[in-house]
C-alpha cells in the first residue's frame, strides 16, 4: 500500500512554519545580544570611572566577604605596609615589553592583613631577585594600583605548578599556600607606574580591555531573521 505523498502546497506550508519559527528564534537571539551590548557598555563606563578615580583605601578583612567583580575589580586603591620580598612569586607574563614575569610580592599591612601586590614586569634577565636588589624595599612603603581578583584557572593551556614554583596565572590561594601566608586578601593589587629603583619591576602595565562584539552579533541575528521572514513570504506566495 503506497502512502500518499504530501502535496507541494502542504510542503510549502510546513517549510514556511519552520522558517517562521526560526524568525522568532533569531529575533530572540538578536534582542538578547542588544541587552548584552547595553550591559557591556555600562560595564566599560563603570570600569573606566574606577580606573581614573582618586584612590581609596584598600579593603581590609571586614570588607573581604563582599568583594566581587561587578563592584570592585579595577577599583583604584592604596595601602601601606611592608613587603615580604623573600616570599615573592614570579608569574609568567606576556606584555608590550615582551615576555617575562610579573613579580607578585606579599605586603603585610599595618592592620596585619596580607595583600599580594603585582609590583610589575621584569624580563627574564631580571628574574633573579639579586639582579634587582636595589628595588627590594625593607621599610614601610605605600602602594597605589588597581584591585584585581584571583585568577585560579591557570594560563592558556597551562596549569600552575606550585610544587615546581611555576606560575602561569595569579592564583591568590595557591600562591598564598605555597608561601605559607596568613590572613590573605581575596584580591591582589596591580601596582601603578611609580618607578622602582633600578627601573624594575615596571608597574602600570595593566591592560583594561573588554571584548565587545555584541552589536555585530545582534545585527547578524537580525539579518538572519529578516532572511527567514522573506523566505516565509516567498513560500506563502508560491502556495497562493
Amino acid at each position: 500500500m503506497n502512502e500518499a505523498r504530501p502535496t507541494p502546497a502542504k510542503r510549502h506550508t510546513v517549510f514556511a512554519a519552520a522558517m517562521a519559527g526560526l524568525v522568532l528564534v533569531f529575533l530572540s537571539l538578536g534582542t538578547w545580544q542588544v541587552q548584552r551590548l547595553v550591559w557591556k557598555l555600562d560595564l566599560i563606563a563603570r570600569v573606566d570611572a574606577r580606573v581614573h578615580a582618586d584612590p581609596v583605601a584598600a579593603p581590609m578583612p571586614d570588607a573581604w566577604p563582599a568583594i566581587n567583580q561587578a563592584s570592585d575589580e579595577y577599583r583604584r586603591v592604596t595601602v601601606s605596609g611592608r613587603f615580604l620580598n623573600d616570599k615573592e612569586a614570579l608569574v609568567q607574563a606576556v606584555t608590550d615589553r615582551g615576555p617575562g614575569f610579573w613579580v607578585m610580592t606579599p605586603l603585610v599591612t599595618t592592620e596585619g592583613a596580607t595583600i599580594l601586590v603585582n609590583r610589575g614586569y621584569v624580563p627574564p634577565a631580571r628574574r633573579a631577585p639579586s639582579s634587582r636588589s636595589e628595588a627590594q624595599p625593607s621599610g614601610t612603603v605605600q602602594v597605589t594600583g588597581l584591585l584585581r581578583l584571583s585568577e585560579p584557572s591557570g594560563g592558556f593551556l597551562r596549569s600552575n605548578d606550585p610544587a615546581g614554583d611555576k606560575w602561569y596565572s595569579r592564583d591568590i590561594d595557591a600562591i598564598a599556600k605555597s608561601r605559607q601566608l596568613q590572613n590573605v586578601a581575596p584580591y591582589f593589587i596591580d601596582a601603578d607606574a611609580t618607578a622602582n629603583p633600578g627601573g624594575f619591576p615596571v608597574g602600570g602595565l595593566t591592560v583594561v580591555h573588554f571584548r565587545n562584539s555584541h552589536l555585530v552579533y545582534a545585527l547578524t541575528w537580525y539579518a538572519l531573521a529578516a532572511m527567514s521572514a522573506f523566505a516565509v513570504y516567498f513560500l506563502l506566495r508560491r502556495k497562493a
